[in-house]
């Protein structure tokens, strides 16, 4: 997977490189084909992804916890809400948080231009471009990767979302290779795209403060400086590096916001946030679906919808494999229904506000300020117009400063993280929460930084924006597959649940009166015996008996004297484990002795049963022979008829 992802991009490259004017005018072309024919498809995916995790986040779906039940979360809320932030919240919010509510205003989709109207649509528009359908996509993507690597024992990995459909031999295989090796082709150009947005931002912001002008080689120098400490805080790991620049970039992000709120005309933009807000939540489901089919200008519509919806829309679902893994990699011991709110709400919030007062912002200097050229630059050049904003404000060169400096920590929670994630695609084998090695992160950064470097030199860098867009169609039809594949392994793990928790009922009970009978809490020796003269030739005649229904059991009597059972491996879905366990326990204090003292706590033990799930929390002691065969194949019976019923 290492090897075909990295050849595929540097080929790709290297023909943007070679051959900048032809490969810019074809892949031009093909944008504009997909955007036209393809508009109505991306409006109905996106809409079909954000109904999807709602809807399982408020189902019975949503108590389910991404690992077992004893799993508790890596890190704490405050930290895990702060990686939420800066994960998703990239250098992007600087570069069009004035740029785009001023290019709608001048150039609408519909309606006059330069207006009030055009004002207001412009940052209802920006809203739904960077509101909850985004969000969705992440969510989805860090769901199933998380979902199957810390309940089903997958690797967390994209093929790890395929396991339900297409059963562990496939996805192990070819088409889980191809679907990594996909999503790592998607997230590196993805990453491409932010490591040049971020050098162009904060090139231009040390041309707007210092002169410093705009080559080709100060470019390649503020590259190789960002790319370096990206790098760095990469080897560092998630509970570090990432982790600290995530706290990072909340106190200053929010330190520059609320410096323009209260320095700016502080309650025009409060009233205007509540109003974008109420425009946004009341043209959700009409913008969602707008294609713009009866207006006048439809060709104007139809090239602006291919220029910001369909390819924000694309855009999203680029970035959904390496946000969505990131997401998975720190969300383990959360319930479903907590990864979809925090993820949809909590980076939010501050999106929505930040784009509401810097574009209401924005508007207002040009509109009432006669701030021309502001409105000139944020369509010519999206890059400056952020600083040209902030030089109507006090302090202009102070501010101009923290907010170069707010780009630089923007861009690098997205760049180690996505570096990061490269990584541990390409590696096989170890746990779930273990990273990839330092060489393997140092490399993929390098890779990063130098298909930048060459694309940026050569002029073409707005063709591998086009390139993440098309990459977005394919990857959308995968997170379909995604939606589909959870919803299945969902519905099973919850049969599964009842299943378990109806057994342990049962299992106390019986439990409860074999003890009443047997009149003691047995010993280990006690227990020991009892697996040895009648769980081992039980398991051993299950065996046997499966084997002539013509299934191939791997059987694990024998290896241990303390754990016994039996696997088979099924087409689809989980395989069917069954495993006996002797395990101790500590006994409930008792009553107080006559002396006024309870007396010591004795330990118990008990043959328990394991699933493929974890403990069913009842136990064989007392049964016979015979009783504990049957029990095995009614709980292979019980296993395969709920696959069935799945699966059907």
């Amino acid at each position: 997977m290492f090897f075909t992802s990295a050849l595929l991009v540097l080929l790709l490259t290297a023909l943007l490189i070679a051959a900048p004017e032809t490969a810019g005018r074809v892949l031009g072309q093909a944008q504009a084909w997909l955007s036209r024919n393809f508009g109505w498809y991306y409006m109905l995916m996106i809409a079909a992804y954000l109904v999807f995790v709602i809807g399982i986040a408020f189902s019975s779906f949503g108590k389910l916890k991404l690992g077992s039940k004893d799993d508790q979360p890596d890190f704490s809320y405050g930290a895990w809400a702060g990686m939420l932030f800066s994960s998703g919240i990239g250098i992007s919010l600087l570069y069009f948080g004035a740029s785009e509510p001023l290019d709608h205003y001048f150039n609408p989709p519909e309606g006059p231009a330069a207006s009030l109207e055009a004002a207001r649509q412009g940052l209802q528009l920006t809203f739904l471009h960077w509101g909850l359908h985004g969000w969705a996509i992440y969510a989805l993507v860090g769901l199933a990767v998380a979902y199957f690597a810390y309940r089903h024992n997958q690797p967390l990995a994209l093929r790890s979302a395929l396991y339900p459909l297409m059963g562990e031999r496939w996805v192990k295989g070819v088409a889980g290779d191809t679907v990594d090796i996909f999503g790592m082709f998607v997230t590196l150009l993805g990453l491409v795209t932010n490591l040049g947005i971020g050098s162009m931002q904060v090139a231009s912001g040390l041309e707007y403060l210092f002169g410093i002008e705009h080559s080709n080689s100060n470019l390649l120098i503020v590259i190789l400086v960002m790319s370096t400490v990206a790098t760095i805080a990469a080897v560092s790991g998630v509970e570090n590096g990432i982790r600290r620049l995530s706290n990072l970039n909340i106190v200053l992000f929010s330190s520059l916001l609320l410096f323009v709120l209260l320095a700016g005309p502080t309650q025009y933009l409060l009233n205007g946030f509540v109003q974008n807000i109420g425009d946004y939540l009341n043209g959700l489901v009409l913008k969602t679906f707008d294609l713009y089919v009866y207006e006048n200008a439809a060709a104007r519509s139809e090239r602006w919808l291919g220029l910001w919806t369909v390819f924000y829309w694309a855009w999203w679902i680029s970035w959904g494999p390496f946000v969505g893994m990131f997401i998975a990699r720190i969300s383990r011991g959360r319930t479903v229904r907590e990864l979809v709110a925090g993820v949809l709400l909590i980076p939010l919030g501050f999106t929505l506000a930040w784009l509401s007062i810097f574009g209401n912002t924005a508007l207002d200097l040009v509109i009432n300020g006669g701030a021309a050229e502001l409105g000139k630059i944020a369509v010519e050049q999206p890059a400056m117009s952020i600083y040209k904003l902030l030089e109507y404000f006090p302090a202009a060169k102070v501010v101009v400063g923290v907010a170069i400096f707010v780009g630089f920590v923007l861009f690098l929670t997205p760049a180690d993280s996505g570096a990061v994630m490269m990584a541990n695609l390409s590696c096989k084998g170890g746990d779930v929460d273990e990273d990839a090695p330092h060489w393997m992160r140092i490399v993929w950064s390098t890779i990063i930084t130098l298909v930048t470097i060459g694309l940026l030199l050569a002029g073409n860098f707005e063709a591998m924006q086009t390139m993440v867009v098309l990459a977005g169609l394919p990857f959308s039809v995968v997170l379909a597959v995604f939606m589909y594949g959870l919803y299945k392994a969902m519905q099973q793990d919850q049969l599964q649940e009842q299943t378990k928790a109806e057994l342990a009922a049962r299992g106390r009970r019986g439990f409860a009166e074999r003890l009443g009978q047997m009149d003691l809490q047995p010993n280990q020796a006690t227990v020991q015996r009892f697996m040895d003269q009648h769980v081992s030739p039980a398991l051993k005649d299950a065996v046997l008996q499966l084997q002539e229904r013509g299934f191939e059991v791997v059987s694990r009597v024998g290896q241990s004297r303390s754990m016994m059972g039996l696997r088979i491996d099924l087409e689809e879905g989980n395989p069917f484990v069954y495993e006996v366990s002797l395990d101790g326990y500590l006994a409930a204090p008792n009553d107080l002795g006559s002396d006024g003292d309870s007396e010591p706590r004795r330990r118990f033990y008990r043959a328990e049963v394991y699933l493929f799930t974890g403990s069913q929390e009842y136990d064989l002691m007392g049964f016979t022979q015979e009783q504990i065969t049957q029990d095995v194949l009614d709980q292979f019976d019980t296993h395969q008829h709920r696959l069935d019923r799945v699966y059907t």
